[in-house]
């Protein structure tokens, strides 16, 4: 998976094809990253160099403020794929009907914080992802009310297998 991510004016494209592996901006980088706990604390390796990290969802959609030693970095972090798809259909998303919200990648299901019936608005949480240890958060792409909830948390799921329904 290909992300494009911009810290303060700098933008590095980061590919993630190994849970133990990272390229970032053609040069690789072992890494191993994992939770301490719920609360946006991180163990992060990077070459065998040991950092913790702290990170909060930014004020605004794909943006992250990231403490690493004692340093907050502002950073935003786009997916290759989802823009170029986005960017191609011009972001439409229609108004009526039914909305499939389906899995971008392979991965364990963590959390489904709505339910069937449920209505939401545009940009609400509607599962949580994760796949090669990062959480990602799908959202609802309109306001609507949810038709079907298709899976559970610690479900695993395939590429494109619906998760939920909007009506």
């Amino acid at each position: 998976m290909r992300y494009l991510t911009t810290v303060g004016d700098q933008t590095l494209t980061i590919d993630i094809n190994q849970d133990d592996q990272v390229v970032v901006d053609g040069v690789l980088k072992k890494v191993d990253f994992c939770a301490i706990d719920q609360g946006g604390l991180y163990s992060l390796i990077i070459d065998n160099r040991s950092y913790e990290v702290l990170v909060e969802r930014g004020e605004r959609e794909n943006e992250y403020r990231v403490l690493i030693n004692g340093v907050l970095y502002t950073v935003q972090v786009a997916d290759e794929r989802a823009k170029r798809l986005a960017e191609a259909a011009g972001a439409f998303v229609p108004t009526s009907g039914e909305v499939n919200i389906k899995a971008p990648m392979p991965g364990l299901i963590v959390a489904v914080p709505v339910q069937e019936g449920q209505a939401v608005k545009r940009g609400q949480v509607l599962v949580v992802l994760e796949s090669m240890k990062m959480e990602n958060e799908l959202k609802a792409p309109r306001d609507g009310v949810v038709a079907s909830v298709r899976v559970q948390p610690r479900q695993v799921v395939e590429q494109h297998q619906v998760l939920v329904v909007l009506s």
